[in-house]
C-alpha cells in the first residue's frame, strides 16, 4: 500500500496518559513559599513553626489556592518534597514550605528547600565510622551537660564535644549537675586554661540552685544541650520549660550509666520567649571521624603554640614530640599533662573505635 492511499482512519496516534506532565529538568523556584523553622521530626514528619504574619496556603483542589494576608505564629507539620531526596532535615533547619501550610489538624505541607545553614553540629558513631550523622542546625551555642557525680563525669566525652563545637563554630558551655554529691572546684580546673563558660547547678531539698544563672547564658541564643544519659539534661530541660514533659530515667547503680530517655531532637522556646533549647538524646560516644585529624590540635589552643618545638611530619604522639617539653615547662598550666593526654587519646582513637 502507496502512502497515497492512507486516510485519516489509518492514522495511528498512541492515546496520552490522563494527568501526565510534561518531563523536563527544571524545577520550580517556589519564590512564594512560606518559611518556617523545623522543631520536631518524628518519623518522616517535621513540625515547622511559621513566623506570625506569613500567609496561610489551604489547598482546596489542585487548581486553587487560597492565600490569608496575615496569620499568628503557627504549627504546621510538614514531609520532605521528593525532590530532596535524601536529604536529611534536621531539627533548626529553616524550610521552605508550600501546600497546606495553614496549620490544622489535617493538613499537611511539604519542605521543598533547606535555607543555608548558618552552623551544623555533627557527629559519627565512633571515630572509624565515615558517616557524619548531621544532629541540629542554625545552633549558636553547645552546652555539654555532665555530672559530677552519679554517673562519675567522662572528661574524653567532654573534650570531643568541644573539639565538635568548635569546629562547628559554636560557643561552649559546660553545665556541671549534682554539685551536691561532689565539689566542682578539681573538675574546673582542668578545663580553666580554656576559659570556658560554666553554670553549676545542685538540688536542695526539691530546688534546683542556679538554675537563674543557666537560664541568663541561654537567653538571646538558640542552645543545644549534649550530654550521656543520667546527667540530669531532661531535669533541667523540664525546670526550664516547664510544659516540656520530658522523661526522666534513673542510672543503674550497677553501671553507673542512665537510661535513654529522649528519643528524639526536639526544639523548646524558654517560657519568656527569648531563646531557645534543643535537647536531645543521650549519647554514649561522640565520634569526630568527619574531623580531620590535623584540625584536632587546633581545637586544644593551650597545646597548640607548642606544636612549634615539633618535628615536621609530627604525630603529636611520638618520642620527638615537642608538646612533652612544652608542658612540662608549665606553658600550659596545671592540667596541661591531663589536657595533653587527652589529645592523645583522641589522636589515638581515630585507628580504633573505642569509646569515651
Amino acid at each position: 500500500m502507496s502512502w497515497r492511499d492512507l486516510d485519516e482512519d489509518d492514522i495511528r496516534v498512541r492515546p496520552q496518559r490522563k494527568g501526565s506532565r510534561a518531563r523536563t529538568k527544571e524545577r520550580p523556584a517556589h519564590a512564594h513559599a512560606l518559611i518556617g523553622r523545623v522543631i520536631a521530626v518524628d518519623r518522616g514528619r517535621y513540625t515547622c513553626l511559621v513566623p506570625a504574619g506569613a500567609g496561610a496556603r489551604a489547598e482546596a483542589s489542585p487548581s486553587r489556592t487560597t492565600v490569608a494576608a496575615t496569620e499568628p505564629e503557627r504549627l504546621v507539620t510538614a514531609m520532605k518534597a521528593r525532590d530532596l531526596g535524601r536529604t536529611r532535615v534536621v531539627v533548626g533547619d529553616e524550610v521552605a514550605l508550600v501546600g497546606n501550610t495553614s496549620g490544622g489538624p489535617d493538613a499537611l505541607a511539604r519542605i521543598v528547600r533547606i535555607e543555608e545553614r548558618r552552623s551544623v553540629l555533627r557527629r559519627t558513631a565512633d571515630d572509624t565510622d565515615p558517616v557524619e550523622r548531621v544532629i541540629v542546625a542554625n545552633a549558636d551555642q553547645l552546652a555539654i551537660v555532665t555530672a559530677l557525680a552519679d554517673p562519675e563525669p567522662r572528661p574524653r566525652m567532654v573534650d570531643r564535644c568541644l573539639v565538635a563545637a568548635y569546629d562547628a563554630g559554636l560557643q561552649p558551655l559546660l553545665v556541671l549537675t549534682k554539685a551536691d554529691l561532689v565539689d566542682p572546684a578539681d573538675f574546673l580546673a582542668t578545663y580553666a586554661p580554656l576559659e570556658v563558660d560554666h553554670v553549676v547547678t545542685r538540688r536542695d531539698n526539691g530546688d534546683i540552685w542556679g538554675l537563674e544563672e543557666l537560664h541568663e547564658r541561654l537567653s538571646s541564643r538558640v542552645t543545644v544541650l549534649v550530654g550521656h544519659s543520667g546527667v540530669g539534661k531532661s531535669t533541667l530541660v523540664n525546670a526550664l520549660v516547664p510544659d516540656a514533659g520530658r522523661a526522666i530515667g534513673d542510672v543503674n547503680v550497677v553501671t553507673g550509666r542512665g537510661r535513654h530517655t529522649s528519643t528524639s531532637a526536639v526544639a523548646l522556646r524558654l517560657p519568656d520567649g527569648d531563646g531557645w533549647v534543643i535537647d536531645t538524646p543521650g549519647v554514649r560516644s561522640f565520634g569526630l571521624a568527619h574531623i580531620d585529624v590535623d584540625r584536632i590540635i587546633d581545637h586544644f589552643p593551650e597545646l597548640a603554640a607548642g606544636t612549634d618545638e615539633c618535628p615536621r611530619g609530627c604525630t603529636h604522639d611520638e618520642e620527638e614530640c615537642g608538646l612533652d617539653d612544652w608542658v612540662a615547662q608549665g606553658h600550659a598550666g596545671p592540667a596541661g599533662p591531663a589536657r595533653l593526654e587527652s589529645l592523645r587519646r583522641l589522636l589515638q582513637s581515630r585507628s580504633s573505635s573505642a569509646e569515651y
